[in-house]
């Protein structure tokens, strides 16, 4: 069975909205080895329509200017669960009808790991049915002081810390498994 990760970037505080403004300065070799690693371990992508679309307007343009990466992330298979999506042009296929019951599915087939980058609304879905096999939390050394936090309404979730890696950064990620 394949593995559902989710790579999430996260302030001290909490917030995971516009990593762009706070995450850059820390984003080094060391940063993109892993995230390497991780890309490089699946063969498909989850995504919700909000980090879909995101996604879907730099990542062409980045391989058209000639970035290596940009290539195999564009031609990824990406998996949209979304209820207001109608077109997905992006080579991906948008989950229509049970997200959980799509999602679970899709482990089931053979392959590498489904990759899951963002953090919202599917995120609840995907605790309460228990699909998601290891969360990768990018722990930044900021605080951004206000913004959307992670996993703001969820209901009290308890997991269990497999690992954890650290950069001369000051970026940890700690990887977390559902407990059980």
């Amino acid at each position: 069975m394949r593995k559902l990760i989710e790579s999430t970037f996260v302030t001290l505080d909490g917030v995971i909205e516009s990593p762009e403004q706070w995450g850059s300065p820390y984003w080094d070799e060391e940063h993109a080895g892993y995230g390497d690693d991780l890309f490089s371990s699946s063969d498909a992508l989850l995504l919700g329509r909000v980090t879909y679309e995101a996604f879907a307007q730099v990542w062409p343009k980045m391989e058209e200017a000639g970035d290596e990466d940009a290539a195999r992330m564009n031609a990824l298979p990406k998996y949209v669960a979304s209820r207001t999506l109608k077109d997905a042009t992006w080579n991906a296929t948008i989950i229509e009808g049970d997200a959980a019951t799509e999602v679970a599915r899709l482990k089931e087939l053979p392959g590498k790991n489904i990759l899951k980058y963002g953090t919202g609304e599917l995120d609840r879905t995907l605790l309460e049915h228990k699909l998601v096999d290891e969360y990768h939390f990018w722990m930044f050394p900021v605080v951004a002081g206000g913004g959307q936090r992670l996993f703001d309404g969820i209901d009290t979730t308890h997991l269990t810390l497999a690992r954890s890696t650290s950069f001369a950064s000051g970026i940890v990620v700690l990887v977390y498994e559902p407990k059980r």
